[in-house]
């Protein structure tokens, strides 16, 4: 598990076998099955994750008990509860696996921990935390504000894997639309 983490570092931020160390030794290498639990909606948060191998989500669960998915985490992707993880106050949102799937486990003391590897690590998580940003900004405009099926086509750009590997009402989970809904514009698109 820890070679794909060093290939992903690779392709970002090249680091000496010294680094690479200090960061293997802040991860736990673990098998999470389908629907196992990582972090639950109100409880303390004790770890986030990189995903190596299948797919994790974050959701929230509304009074209705109805899903509302935040975000999927396939292979090279983080995910982590980050208020939760590194305040120690209830967790925002849940966070569980999709498929099978082969992680890399960091507590608390990894966000702090990374940063003090260097200048370049500060540089990196602090692109890192950005694109988190950006990504939820852009995902609240298009929740709020763009039709469906743009929504879907975004979803296909950004997760370009997941439309045939998952199931239907996880997308349309995620797109804020009914299963029946998301079915009519696969078809829609497939007539082109």
């Amino acid at each position: 598990m820890l070679a794909a983490l060093r290939t992903y570092f690779h392709d970002k931020l090249p680091l000496s076998e010294t680094q690479l160390e200090e960061i293997e030794r802040l991860l736990t290498p673990r098998q999470l099955r389908k629907q196992e639990v990582l972090a639950r909606q109100g409880e303390v948060a004790r770890y986030g994750a990189f995903v190596v191998s299948g797919c994790l989500r974050s959701y929230v669960t509304d009074e209705r008990q109805k899903e509302h998915i935040l975000q999927f985490a396939p292979e090279n992707w983080w995910i982590s509860d980050q208020h939760s993880l590194t305040r120690h106050q209830p967790a925002l949102f849940s966070i569980d696996a999709l498929e099978d799937s082969e992680v890399l486990l960091f507590g608390d003391e990894f966000y702090t921990h990374f940063q003090t590897l260097g200048p370049e690590f500060q540089a990196f998580f602090y692109q890192l935390l950005q694109n988190s940003l950006v990504a939820m900004q852009r995902r609240l405009i298009g929740v709020l504000s763009v039709p469906a099926e743009a929504r879907y086509q975004e979803f296909l750009l950004l997760y370009p894997t997941l439309a045939q590997r998952l199931p239907q009402r996880h997308i349309a989970a995620y797109l804020g639309i009914t299963p029946e809904s998301l079915s009519r514009i696969r078809g829609e698109r497939a007539r082109g």
